[in-house]
């Protein structure tokens, strides 16, 4: 199902703090994991990703290390901070209790009658 571009814009950072939470990862791995966790539903192209990922890490909520790989390649990787922790949880707070009032009003899933 394709979902409105204007419901994933309000949550990119919610979702991008989401995949790196779980560990150190780069941008590319960051847009795979959060299309296949979505089933493809959240697909998030590198000119999205980046600027998403720099202002992440201008609000100290990641912070980024340069790697080289054995190919002689340079791979930067991106870690969720403690300040980035502590704003996740809220986000999440925030996510759940917005989606929980959501579910109240248009019932669920279940329920839809085209």
């Amino acid at each position: 199902m394709k979902v409105d571009k204007s419901l994933i814009k309000g949550n990119t950072k919610l979702l991008v703090l989401s995949i790196i939470e779980s560990g150190n990862k780069y941008g590319y791995e960051i847009i795979k994991e959060l299309e296949a966790k979505s089933y493809g539903t959240f697909v998030l192209k590198e000119g999205t990703l980046y600027p998403i990922l720099h202002g992440l890490e201008k609000d100290e909520l990641i912070k980024s290390a340069v790697y080289m790989m054995e190919s002689n390649k340079s791979r930067k990787y991106y870690k969720i901070t403690k300040k980035g922790r502590v704003s996740l949880y809220n986000m999440k707070k925030e996510w759940f209790e917005f989606s929980a009032k959501v579910n109240l009003i248009v019932g669920k899933e279940s329920t839809i009658s085209l």
